[in-house]
């Protein structure tokens, strides 16, 4: 049976319920914000933070996703209160967001800590935002729920349908090619993003909230629902109720998210197609929680995992066909047998019970495990003198040539060096070269942003190639697709081999044997690393510094290493 607190057991209780000169000032700064002792008395008090931002779209939304929270809040007998933190607008905050999800985790945990909350729920959607809030959460260990901002309604230009990023690096492709017209270039833009809500392809934003949800974050079905639907407001009326449950019980997601669960994560992602960007975001999240999570465990379970949902970029369909065919519950259903079913989630229920009665109400969508895109995920792991700590590729969305391919580097310093060169008529580039991109990781771009997905130059591209073999140490956009070689580990700017790679080097792929290499003696890299040099840091002062001080490499999912979970919990604050 659940063991419910009293008030006096409530955490607010300790800034409200004493009578002395301190909870005096905190009482009545209270009834200064117009609030009496009916709104907290015996009361859990549920922040929701809320990632509301004028400059990020996929979160226009939230000031009423916000307000339908807070009615779920108040009908459950809890004080709603609500506080704003960071919000990582992908399109427009540069260098990357990713140079700024640990910032977010850390305002996001010490606001929580900080402030009298028994419970959260944690507004988010765009890329870093969920990986963000869920890692800052799990450190404040305090009971919380995620409400997922939901994805966007589909795109459209004339008769097609666009895919959000996956329709953008398709159609630049087609423009600089000559094959459509500046015309065509600027409708596309028009209809490409017709609403508030993340990118409504299997890209990061969508893989992140499906994780959540397997973790156990939201409640059942909520990663799914189109952000314009009126059924994600009644989901986040409902998270606000259960919110006030949660603090009562103190269902505290830090203390039952085990290895179990972030195993259960990652066959979600297999299932779905999802991005490669949910490896590093995952490692980071289970190292907040106390768990390793080696780049091995998604290798592995990507070998046993059918990909069932047929999305873009991998696929044919989008985020609004996936939850109308039966969203995640019913992905999940399909492989109930490769999850650890007794993971238990927010809603108090277990995973298992959460997608018991899920149905695929479109068999082209989300196929059945009997009828599967293919018998394994498609994320593959790499390793070999190339990347002795790993790299990753997405094999299920580039062209099935390169699983098994071998070509001269064309090599490029840094990502200026790249945009002066690559057009440039005297490059030596064939449709069989390895394109070769450095400096472009956690601490060399910084930030690690999403230039993996490397331009092809304009006369390959009138030539009709529309795939190349491309490697480096940065990450690639969750919607994107191609031959892309993406974290590779060690990376350039700390003297990982990838430094090394010189123009006419050989590098072999074989994705099936999961092998990288580079074809050079041992002897000619030991020769070469004696003569390499670091590039100059980026920052010497501010978040910058800390960031290029701390942050670890992708294998280790570029979480700063103070922030690591380390068994001994942050206490308390005092009050005095």
């Amino acid at each position: 049976m659940t063991t419910r607190r009293t008030p006096e057991q409530l955490r607010s209780f300790r800034w409200f319920g004493p009578n002395d000169l301190r909870t005096f000032g905190q009482r009545s700064r209270l009834k200064q914000m117009g609030l009496g002792p009916e709104d907290w008395v015996g009361k859990p008090v549920v922040a929701i933070l809320n990632t509301w931002s004028e400059i990020n779209p996929c979160h226009l939304h939230f000031k009423i996703l916000a307000e339908n929270v807070k009615k779920g809040v108040l009908q459950a007998g809890g004080m709603p209160i609500e506080i704003p933190v960071l919000s990582l607008a992908e399109n427009f905050m540069k260098p990357t967001t990713m140079l700024y999800r640990n910032l977010l985790a850390m305002e996001t945990e010490e606001v929580l800590r900080s402030h009298p909350i028994d419970s959260a729920v944690l507004l988010g959607a765009c890329d870093k935002t969920t990986p963000a809030l869920i890692m800052g959460a799990l450190s404040a260990a305090l009971p919380f729920l995620f409400v997922p901002g939901g994805p966007m309604l589909r795109g459209q230009w004339r008769d097609q349908t666009l895919g959000s990023g996956t329709d953008a690096w398709k159609y630049w492709a087609e423009l600089r090619a000559g094959k459509i017209t500046q015309e065509d270039w600027c409708e596309i833009e028009d209809g490409i993003a017709r609403s508030h809500g993340h990118c409504m392809t299997m890209g990061t934003a969508s893989t992140m909230t499906a994780i959540t949800e397997t973790l156990g974050l939201t409640l059942p079905g909520a990663s799914s629902i189109p952000a314009s639907d009126a059924r994600h407001w009644r989901m986040a009326a409902e998270t606000g109720r259960q919110a006030v449950e949660n603090a009562w019980t103190d269902l505290n997601p830090s203390l039952f998210l085990g290895k179990s669960a972030f195993r259960n994560a990652i066959v979600a992602d297999m299932a779905v197609g999802g991005s490669t960007n949910a490896i590093v975001h995952l490692i980071a999240m289970a190292g907040r929680a106390g768990v390793k999570l080696p780049l091995e465990d998604f290798d592995t379970i990507s070998r046993t995992t059918p990909r069932l949902a047929d999305l873009r970029p991998a696929g044919r369909f989008l985020m609004e066909d996936f939850y109308f065919a039966g969203g995640l519950p019913a992905t999940l259903a399909q492989v109930v047998d490769l999850l650890d079913g007794d993971c238990l989630t927010v809603n108090g229920k277990t995973l298992r019970e959460n997608v018991a009665d899920a149905k695929i109400w479109n068999a082209e969508v989300i196929r059945s495990r009997e009828n599967p895109l293919s018998p394994e995920g498609g994320t593959a792991v790499l390793h070999g003198n190339l990347c002795p700590d790993g790299a990753v590729i997405k094999h299920s969305a580039m062209e099935p040539r390169f699983l098994q391919h071998r070509g001269p580097a064309v090599v490029f310093k840094n990502y200026p060096d790249l945009a002066k060169r690559l057009d440039d008529p005297t490059l030596p580039i064939t449709a069989d070269s390895v394109m070769v991109l450095q400096g472009a990781g956690p601490i060399g771009a910084p930030g690690m942003p999403e230039w993996g997905m490397l331009p092809l130059p304009k006369r390959l591209l009138e030539a009709g190639v529309r795939d190349l073999l491309r490697l480096s140490d940065a990450r690639m956009s969750g919607t994107s697709y191609g031959a892309c070689i993406l974290h590779v580990a060690p990376e350039a700017a700390v003297g990982g081999p990838l430094a090394l790679v010189q123009d006419g080097d050989i590098i072999a792929l074989d994705v099936p044997a999961r092998t990288l290499t580079l074809e050079v003696s041992d002897d000619e890299l030991a020769r070469r690393r004696a003569e390499w040099k670091p590039a100059p840091r980026h920052y010497e002062r501010g978040y910058g510094a800390l960031f290029l001080n701390e942050v670890t490499q992708a294998n280790e999912g570029c979480d700063f290493r103070f922030l690591h979970a380390n068994g001994q919990p942050t206490p308390e604050p005092a009050i005095h």
